[in-house]
Formats: C-alpha cells, sequence, structure tokens
C-alpha cells in the first residue's frame, strides 16, 4: 500500500524535480489531498465495494428518536450515505430491514407506542426514529469515506488503506501542481489525460470482481403482476 510521501517523490519527478527543491511534502501535499478527495467521490458514483461498511451494533435507548454525528450514541464518523438499516431487540442479534420513509408519519409522532421502529428517515442530517418504549440496536450498511483527509504532514509516512490508487494519485496531484503551482497547462492537459488511463484501471479492477455478483431480476412475464407478489 503506498504512503503518500512516496506518491509525492513521483509527483516531483513528474515535475522534472525529483531533488524535490520546489515540490516539497509540504507544497504538494493539499494537491494530494484534493485528488484523495476526489478518489472518493468518483468510488462512491461507480459504487465501488471498498466504500461499502457495516457498522457494529449501536444501541439506541427507549425514548430515543434521533441518531445523529453529534448524538450519542452518534452514527460511524466515516459514514457519507446510508444503503440500509436494520433493527433487532437489544442483544439478541436476530436482525430486521428497516423501510425508508422520506418523512416519519406524524400519526406516529405521538410517543413510545411501540417496541420497534420499523421505519426511518433522514431528516436535517440525522437518522430520524419512530420513538419505541423498549432498546433496541440499529446495524447500518453504508458508504464510507476511504480516506482520512486532510492527510496531514505528520501522517506522510503512513500507509494509506487501499491498493492499487498509487499510479492514479501520482498523475491526478502532478496534474494539480502543473497547473496551480507551475501554471503549465500543457502539462497538465498531458498529466491529466494519464490520470484518465490510470483512473480506469483503477476502477476496473473492483468493477471486475464485482461482474462475479449474481443480481436476482423480476421474471419479464405480465403474469407476474398478478400474483399478489409485493416488489
Amino acid at each position: 500500500m503506498p504512503k503518500p510521501s512516496d506518491i509525492i517523490t513521483t509527483v516531483a519527478g513528474l515535475m522534472n524535480d525529483s531533488a524535490q527543491s520546489l515540490y516539497t511534502n509540504t507544497v504538494c501535499l493539499p494537491f494530494l489531498n484534493l485528488s484523495l478527495d476526489e478518489l472518493q467521490e468518483l468510488y462512491e458514483i461507480n459504487g465501488i465495494p471498498v466504500t461499502n461498511e457495516t457498522s457494529a451494533a449501536i444501541k439506541i435507548k427507549a425514548g430515543i428518536n434521533r441518531l445523529g454525528f453529534d448524538t450519542t450514541p452518534a452514527l460511524p464518523s466515516d459514514l457519507i450515505e446510508i444503503q440500509q438499516l436494520w433493527e433487532s431487540t437489544s442483544g439478541l442479534n436476530q436482525w430486521t430491514p428497516m423501510i425508508k420513509k422520506e418523512i416519519i408519519p406524524h400519526y406516529l409522532e405521538d410517543n413510545t407506542t411501540i417496541s420497534m421502529f420499523l421505519i426511518w428517515a433522514w431528516e436535517h442530517g440525522r437518522v430520524a426514529l419512530i420513538a419505541a418504549n423498549a432498546d433496541n440496536d440499529l446495524k447500518i450498511d453504508y458508504t464510507a469515506s476511504l480516506f482520512n483527509t486532510p492527510i496531514l504532514i505528520k501522517d506522510i509516512n503512513v500507509n494509506l488503506p487501499f491498493t492499487n490508487v498509487k499510479t492514479y494519485l501520482e498523475y491526478k496531484t502532478a496534474a494539480l501542481c502543473a497547473m496551480f503551482i507551475a501554471e503549465n497547462e500543457s502539462r497538465a492537459v498531458a498529466l491529466d489525460s494519464l490520470t484518465g488511463t490510470a483512473l480506469s484501471r483503477a476502477l476496473g479492477i473492483p468493477i471486475k470482481g464485482m461482474q462475479s455478483i449474481v443480481t436476482r431480476r423480476r421474471p419479464f412475464r405480465h403474469s407476474f403482476k398478478h400474483r399478489g407478489v409485493n416488489y
């Protein structure tokens, strides 16, 4: 797995500064962080499995109807987007899926009248729940942040957590340095072209693995509409 310092060393070489007299770790690091943030977004958009994560069980006390980054307990700090919520009576590990709603129905706001949540909504950056009259556990399947950015100068010799990203990060960071430090547009364009090729490889490897995942599709038959099956 690559280290930020190794990537910056290559960036300096791509900028004809192998001695790193100009393209030092301190100078290049902000552009490497920008490249990492962009790669994160590209992986999220393409649904790359390395962004998938499942939380540990989160105990929600009776009467609680909100779960956010600023609550206790809190949402996972690396959560980008929720894929699925699961619930279980606290401590039993008997997980059932919850149904997402746009808004919690108002007729369910009257207090702790149920023992399970059943539904949830995303409101103001928090998970909104129906307050239950018993403790329940939540488990969250979610899209997670890959990189803990911004990387600080003290962490440039710490391995990044994923493989197959080094070439992309080298070319992308160098392209940004060429554009915004050297102000050399032609070099930036050339490096960005190499970035595109490296990105295709970086995305292609996990996507190839995703192609082996079997997906159950609905039968394309008119009669299926009349069998009383809900999909």
